[in-house]
């Protein structure tokens, strides 16, 4: 039987490995939209302290994975809420200092968590599949995995900062591809996806342009 170390062990972690960097793009992005107004020194703070609190939340949904998919109407909710986070990163764009900046502090710190609750379900059950190849160090694979992809979504969270703030126009692209992802989790609720998926892939393209068009409108009101 295959253990810790073995060849079975580093191969399902290269797979984990592949899956983080490939299913990481959307938190990293929420994380760079989520610390966009905060003071340079607190930034990172809010971003280990966030991620921190998503590995834990990974940890506890890896439990309850399989009962959790099953669950009907979950993914709908999760999608509306990562709608609503996605238009409420969009908008939050007011500068604060002093007293109030710790308040966007915390509240960066909790859209992190929040919006990470919300979208980890699939990474969850794709991680849990892998290490589900290696049953008997299943738990070290996944923590290792989830303890890795910390600093590739951090990396991937500043990267993604320096160019917001070379090119601001990447916010709004930034909240379109969470809008992106709030239609795919509502389109594969056990209960509702099913009524969904007759408008094809509309539901989609009707996210993004809510987006979209918002996202004209604010253009237009700072010129």
């Amino acid at each position: 039987m295959a253990g810790i170390f073995s060849l079975d062990w580093f191969a399902a972690l290269g797979g984990i490995l592949i899956l983080d960097l490939i299913l990481s793009g959307d938190n990293a992005i929420l994380i760079a939209l989520a610390c966009k107004n905060l003071n340079p020194e607190d930034r990172f703070k809010a971003m280990l302290i966030g991620c921190a609190g998503a590995i834990i939340i990974r940890v506890v949904f890896t439990v309850f994975a399989t009962e959790l998919l099953t669950v009907p109407y979950l993914q709908f909710i999760g999608g509306i809420a990562l709608f609503y986070i996605a238009l409420k990163l969009l908008f939050d764009d007011k500068a604060q200092h002093g007293k109030q900046a710790s308040t966007t502090f915390l509240g960066a710190v909790k859209t992190i968590m929040v919006a990470d609750f919300v979208m980890s379900l699939d990474n969850v059950l794709s991680m849990a599949g892998v290490a589900n190849t290696v049953p008997d160090e299943k738990w070290s694979l996944i923590l290792c995995g989830l303890l890795i992809s910390m600093p590739i979504i951090i990396g991937g969270a500043q990267l993604l900062l320096l160019i917001m703030k070379r090119f601001p126009a990447i916010i709004y692209l930034g909240s379109g591809i969470l809008a992106f992802t709030a239609a795919k989790m509502m389109l594969m609720d056990k209960a509702l996806g099913i009524y969904l998926l007759l408008i094809g892939g509309w539901l989609e393209v009707i996210f993004v342009a809510v987006v979209a068009v918002l996202g004209i409108v604010k253009m237009k009101k700072r010129i």
